[in-house]
């Protein structure tokens, strides 16, 4: 008799276009696929379970130790996965995770503490209303249309289970263009999600190629968008520095702790540090 499917599921939602999110993408060291989800958005989703087979290890890999080797929730995956995406980024990235009993939201964006709720599986609220108000806040929703339908995801509700409560949450992210391929919905399990991801039309795996390539593909973008200019001076020089600088403790605390989810934000900390260092010695030289 076959099993039934692992209920655990999870996309990224990146508020910039695919062909921005790429090469930062490459920097978590994941396999993953990319494809449009709307107007400003991508969707990132995992072709890996790293929640139910311990693979988010700490040197970056897809080995299997088993689930207790990093001892790392789907949450606390997804959250490192989108904090790392945006510590570096001009856009914010929203982590959607969803398991057996529980689902909830991340939403990471720069340096800023990332803000998320959290809903039981029959769709009782456990998260903080201030956390909804700071999330409409940081994407930039209307504060009053948007706001009271997000203050209703935070109400009991009989009648609405956690799968419910996200598709709530998406319906109000569509009036800032968002909208997700067909059959990309919160609530399905990871591998149907891989496969409807697959057959998307501008799907692209993601994949890691080493570091050379990966900083490669970021000058590319730096480049083609014509965010140079934010990446030379002084200040920018101050903030690559500062990534550096953050980036050190963070990988050193990830390897301590066998964890992938600080050692890849610590990781992409030093990517982005290093690449603003480079840019801005590049551009220096040529002018």
């Amino acid at each position: 008799m076959s099993s039934s499917p692992e209920p655990a599921g999870a996309l990224l939602l990146c508020r910039a276009e695919p062909a921005v999110v790429g090469p930062a993408a490459h920097l978590l060291r994941r396999r993953m696929l990319l494809a449009q989800a709307g107007r400003g958005w991508s969707v990132l989703v995992p072709e890996t379970k790293p929640w139910l087979d311990g693979t988010d290890n700490a040197d970056g890999t897809d080995g299997r130790e088993g689930a207790e080797g990093t001892g790392e929730t789907i949450e606390r995956i997804l959250g490192g996965w989108a904090g790392a995406l945006a510590v570096g980024a001009p856009w914010p990235t929203l982590a959607l995770w969803w398991d057996a009993d529980r689902s909830g939201f991340t939403l990471a964006s720069g340096f800023r503490r990332p803000v998320g709720y959290v809903w039981l599986a029959n769709g009782t609220p456990a998260g903080e209303d201030e956390a909804m108000r700071t999330f409409a806040a940081r994407l930039g929703l209307d504060p009053v249309l948007d706001m009271q339908s997000l203050d209703a995801l935070t109400e009991p509700d009989s009648g609405s289970d956690a799968r419910a409560r996200m598709l709530g949450l998406l319906a109000v992210l569509r009036r800032t263009g968002l909208a997700l391929p067909a059959g990309l919905t919160p609530g399905e399990p990871a591998d149907r999600l891989r496969e409807v991801a697959r057959i998307q039309p501008d799907a692209e795996p993601v994949s890691w190629s080493g570091w050379r390539d990966a900083m490669h593909a970021e000058l590319d973008v730096v480049e083609g968008a014509g965010i140079g200019p934010w990446l030379r001076g002084p200040k920018a020089r101050c903030v690559a520095a500062a990534q550096l600088a953050a980036g050190v403790p963070l990988v050193l605390h990830g390897l301590r702790r066998r964890s992938g989810v600080w050692l890849t934000a610590g990781a992409v900390l030093l990517a982005h540090g290093a690449l603003g260092l480079a840019y801005d010695r590049m551009r220096s030289a040529r002018d």
